[in-house]
């Protein structure tokens, strides 16, 4: 049995004229995937301000939080890791998203709006993010295996 626990990170669906705020999962070109933005919680900070903190540095935007819309969990047993991520509907409250800006941890290089319609022309996780982010529904997604 590991001694670790799951990590527990957050998440914001942000749909700007209808297409959604994606980013890049893996920094220095390790892969194509791409995810929402957010990041790992901090204790003794809410989900909301782990969020808006994490959206920031990734995107440089900020926002407002919403509902949460999905509880996903991806893992990869061989690296003896399970990370529990909770997504949220957000709105801008300011910023540009076509505008330069740096991710201070030097994850985040790349930023992209996409259009329901062009999802299958990427790779990205979790599988039912379009489900997610095109609906009004909430999802919970077991778990899935972690991919580059």
């Amino acid at each position: 049995m590991s001694k670790h626990r799951p990590r527990l990170a957050v998440r914001g669906i942000l749909l700007i004229e209808n297409r959604l705020l994606m980013v890049n999962a893996w920094g220095g070109g390790k892969s194509d995937l791409l995810c929402a933005p957010g990041g790992g919680v901090e204790m003794h900070s809410s989900l909301h301000d782990n969020l808006i903190r994490e959206f920031h540095e990734e995107t440089g935007l900020t926002i407002a939080v919403g509902a949460p819309c999905l509880v996903n969990e991806f893992h990869a047993p061989s690296h003896d890791f399970h990370q529990v991520d909770i997504y949220f509907r957000v709105t801008l409250v300011a910023g540009d998203p076509l505008a330069p800006w740096t991710d201070p941890e030097g994850i985040v290089t790349e930023r992209h709006l996409i259009a329901q319609d062009e999802m299958q022309r990427y790779r990205y996780k979790p599988d039912s993010l379009p489900a997610i982010a095109w609906s009004d529904c909430i999802f919970y997604d077991s778990l899935e295996p972690l991919v580059r």
